[in-house]
């Protein structure tokens, strides 16, 4: 029980850039935290805004295609928010043969997004 400590089901509600968004976190026992802006950790992907913003906009797109809209698993580190006040989490979406793919590491493989340590 104690390794789904930090895990929780989740659905995207938008996604600001490659590596920002919006969910509805399930608590659990119908409680809901609403609104929640996650930053995708581990990862940084270009900005929308700026010099990058080619780049950025194409790794948004590519996020959004991914989990917009999609039921999620997040795995939140240990509750830790990052410097904007937004939960840092890795983000996992279930595939088609029954498991799961972590998206973060999935945007740093389609070159959407490099590796980041905080």
């Amino acid at each position: 029980m104690e390794q789904n400590k930090y895990h929780y089901r989740a659905r995207v509600v938008s996604v600001y850039d490659g590596d920002t968004c919006t969910v509805d976190i399930d608590l659990d026992l119908g409680v809901w935290l609403r609104g929640e802006k996650l930053r995708l950790s581990r990862i940084d992907a270009p900005e929308v805004r700026g010099e990058d913003r080619k780049q950025g906009l194409l790794a948004r797109d590519y996020l959004r295609r991914l989990i917009d809209g999609r039921e999620i698993l997040l795995h939140t580190i240990k509750d830790k928010k990052g410097k904007y006040g937004r939960y840092l989490a890795d983000i996992w979406l279930a595939d088609d043969h029954g498991g799961w793919r972590n998206v973060n590491d999935l945007l740093v493989q389609e070159g959407y997004a490099r590796y980041y340590r905080y």
